[in-house]
């Protein structure tokens, strides 16, 4: 078992990965029972799939637990969804010991985690990410969150889990678009660390049926815990992890949350701001075009007619705008990002070129 420790103090906490980890749940967390209520928060389509034998197997174990689920979808992460969550967690008899298992993909995982952060002013829990990009990604650094209609994420904490159990064997029971769209964000892990990443990347997508999904998750994993043990609150460094965000993001709330996936939007976000980067002279035509070329061996959606009076506005209230300045995150070369108030309206207009 590959084990990467996220460095934080008091609050540090393991990243396991391992496949056919999720068979040994119940012995992992044994040193975190102590009679406490447990509950599972998931979606019933993966109860079915994993949950209900993961219950199974903990309540064999002397785990006293049960589950709430979450309606599929960006639907899940509202203000309405959060609040059923947290009354049924008063319905269990849940206390101030309890624990919270976060079974699922981002979309749990940010609501499994603010529900962890706010019930009882916060309880332990734990994440068993479901998704590729959960596994490498939204399950790792303590973001939780929900939606409003303003933008994605404008509502949630930073707020650590006590351990991330990752099992690559599940993926194996998804849909290969599912799968295969988490992998934006793995690239975008070699476009801001790690050049040589970024390069075996591009050799192992092109045969995506041969994909090295364990060695990549764990390297993914290897690389976040580094930036969030350096910056947990994203004050400086961690801000480099929202490459290919701002558009991402931009694209989902314009388009609507199920209309893309957030890899799919990462990466043509990605392309955008590697385009930007290169017009601001930072990054070379030739790494540009590797950029991209890796990018387009994903399946990616072709999207039409998307120009700056679709997305502006989504831009403009992005999270990572402060006082009316956007942080936008640039690379100087491949496998080196920073950020930069310098990205103007009019670049990011023309940046989107590159999607249609």
């Amino acid at each position: 078992m590959k084990s990467i420790q996220v460095e934080l103090g008091a609050r540090s906490y393991p990243i396991h990965v391992k496949s056919g980890l999720l068979h040994n749940i119940p012995k992992i967390l044994s040193d975190y029972n102590h009679g406490q209520k447990w509950m599972i928060i998931s979606q019933y389509n993966l109860m079915e799939l994993f949950g209900f034998d993961l219950l199974n197997q903990l309540k064999e174990n002397g785990y006293q637990i049960d589950f709430i689920t979450l309606p599929v979808g960006e639907s899940a992460k509202s203000m309405n969804e959060f609040s059923r969550v947290i009354s049924q967690m008063v319905e269990f008899n849940c206390d101030r010991s309890a624990s919270i298992l976060a079974l699922g993909g981002g979309v749990v995982g940010d609501v499994a985690g603010f529900v962890a952060a706010s019930f009882m002013r916060g309880i332990d829990y734990f994440q068993i990410p479901t998704t590729l990009l959960a596994m490498v990604d939204s399950a790792i650094g303590g973001k939780t969150g929900i939606n409003i209609a303003e933008g994605k994420n404008l509502v949630g904490a930073i707020y650590q889990p006590k351990g991330v159990l990752v099992d690559p064997e599940i993926l194996a029971s998804l849909p290969k678009e599912e799968v295969t769209a988490g992998l934006g964000e793995v690239i975008k892990y070699g476009a801001i660390w790690d050049y040589h990443f970024l390069n075996d990347i591009a050799g192992w997508m092109k045969n995506l049926d041969t994909f090295p999904y364990e060695d990549a998750i764990a390297k993914s994993c290897e690389i976040k815990s580094e930036v969030v043990s350096k910056d947990e609150r994203e004050g400086g460094l961690r801000r480099i992890l929202n490459f290919g965000h701002t558009i991402g993001h931009a694209l989902e709330s314009h388009l609507g949350y199920g209309r893309i996936r957030h890899g799919e939007a990462v990466a043509l976000g990605m392309k955008c701001a590697g385009y930007i980067s290169h017009k601001l002279g930072l990054l070379k035509k030739d790494e540009q075009s590797n950029l991209v070329e890796t990018i387009n061996r994903l399946p990616l959606p072709k999207l039409r007619h998307i120009n700056g009076n679709h997305l502006m506005p989504f831009i403009k209230t992005d999270k990572k705008s402060e006082k009316g300045t956007l942080n936008f995150v640039v690379l100087e070369g491949l496998g080196n990002a920073t950020t930069t108030t310098e990205v103007t309206e009019d670049l990011i207009r023309e940046s989107l070129k590159v999607l249609n």
